[in-house]
């Protein structure tokens, strides 16, 4: 997943939590329907009822960031896109039985967050 939504303007939006607390609701929707779109396109289409999901954080530079500033949106906004695709059938603890952050360094001008998702058998 990208590290932010690009919007018709140009003008790219980063997903972190100190963006998040400051947009207008309708700037955070908005956002999270644009997130849900992509992911929809990465999510499998087979459904499942427990899951364990992995996010790693490549950073784009050599930047000083907090992981959990920007994974713990991804995370929001992903499990969210989940449930919405029915993947899962809520995003309650019932259904992800954890979520765990990870950094996997830099990656120059490739900044992602790439999500693994584990199904419980």
């Amino acid at each position: 997943m990208p590290l932010y939504i690009e919007k018709k303007n140009g003008k790219k939006i980063h997903i972190n939590l100190n963006n998040y607390r400051n947009w207008h609701y309708q700037t955070s929707n908005n956002i999270k329907k644009s997130y849900q779109e992509i992911a929809h396109r990465k999510i499998p289409k087979q459904k499942h009822s427990q899951i364990i999901i992995k996010f790693t954080l490549y950073r784009g530079d050599n930047r000083r960031c907090d992981r959990s500033n920007i994974l713990s949106i991804h995370e929001k906004f992903f499990c969210d896109a989940l449930t919405k695709h029915g993947f899962i059938p809520d995003d309650a603890d019932k259904y992800i039985k954890s979520t765990s952050y990870h950094s996997g360094g830099v990656d120059k001008g490739n900044g992602r967050v790439e999500i693994d998702i584990t199904v419980v058998k």
